[in-house]
């Protein structure tokens, strides 16, 4: 049977001699025998065992967990749990990496849409993302509520060209002008904008922020606080009573 010194055993795993002589001094891979001049001798069983060791130090488990693992006398059942606790570790980790990435790419692109970049900047982006999540439930709330009428439209349309009925439709566009009403309103009180210039949180007057150019995100309106007119940055903001 071969026998591997700490050089060679190193080599085969690819790994360093200073790592073989601790995982030694850890008693994790204790060598199987001595040579007469006391070098330290490993067999192929100690090969896989410093393999299996690479390998869970690769997936992230602890020193202290694996010299844990060898004590036992059935060591791949806590394998076995281990992984999966790594695993479930791991996948938070990615998770939590992912929303910071998110973040950082969402601040980028709100960065490009500004034309003047400030440290104040940075505040009115972060209150932008903090509030993003509620002005997508909002957006979605109002595209649910407004399907079940888009539907009847549809359908009050076709009982007036088959069936010559025209006063379902008509009913159906007075409800759709109530509709119509209520849910300007309703945004519009939940809406606020961030000003590029003063960087103040404001509400401009509900005709003006109607029929205001916008995008998505963005509203073409003046400034209750410094007068600027130009694209604010549309966001979530808490409810009012009033919205002049």
């Amino acid at each position: 049977m071969s026998k591997y010194t700490t050089g060679e055993i190193a080599k085969l795993c690819n790994v360093s001699v200073r790592t073989v002589q601790y995982y030694d001094s850890r008693d994790i891979l204790v060598p199987s025998e001595l040579s007469e001049g006391g070098r330290r001798l490993y067999s192929e069983e100690d090969v896989k065992r410093l393999q299996v060791i690479c390998f869970l130090r690769d997936a992230g488990i602890g020193i202290n967990s694996i010299s844990e693992l060898f004590s036992e006398e059935h060591p791949e059942q806590v394998i076995s749990v281990l992984l999966e606790q790594q695993e479930q570790t791991l996948r938070e980790e990615l998770s939590d990496r992912q929303e910071k990435l998110n973040k950082v790419e969402e601040m980028k692109k709100m960065m490009k849409r500004i034309e003047i970049f400030s440290v104040d900047s940075i505040g009115d982006i972060a209150y932008h993302m903090e509030n993003k999540l509620k002005m997508r439930k909002l957006h979605a709330m109002l595209l649910l509520t407004g399907i079940p009428l888009e539907l009847a439209e549809w359908g009050a349309v076709a009982i007036w060209i088959a069936k010559g009925i025209w006063w379902p439709f008509a009913t159906v566009m007075l409800l759709m002008v109530v509709y119509s009403v209520w849910v300007t309103c309703y945004y519009f009180k939940r809406v606020e904008y961030i000003c590029p210039q003063c960087h103040a949180i404001f509400r401009p007057k509900m005709k003006e922020a109607f029929w205001a150019r916008h995008t998505p995100t963005l509203r073409k309106v003046t400034c209750t606080c410094c007068g600027h007119k130009g694209f604010c940055v549309e966001t979530y903001g808490k409810e009012t009573k009033e919205n002049g």
